[in-house]
């Protein structure tokens, strides 16, 4: 089991990256141990993450949100956020 993740930093900027123990790796940038982008941007906050079948697809999936646009990342959290709150108007 892995995962890809994005992180909300303290200056609003995106850090992506892959785990395979995700929140021992939370735990890790909360420490400011396990990145030198996010060790100077903490508090971090995980806006987004996905598990993936395999450590290969984690770090290739890592890789493809990378090269995104900043809104395309938006995008990512957006859509698992909607996902999780009832539509607008409906009842449950």
């Amino acid at each position: 089991m892995a995962f890809v993740y994005l992180l909300r930093c303290r200056d609003g900027s995106l850090y992506a990256g892959s785990a395979k123990d995700l929140a021992a790796r939370l735990r890790r940038h909360d420490a400011g141990l396990a990145s030198r982008y996010t060790r100077g941007r903490r508090p971090v906050v995980l806006a987004w993450s996905r598990e993936v079948g395999t450590w290969g697809d984690a770090l290739r999936e890592e890789c493809r949100i990378k090269r995104l646009r900043r809104v395309e990342k938006e995008g990512l959290i957006n859509e698992s956020s909607s996902a999780l709150s009832p539509a607008v108007g409906t009842s449950p």
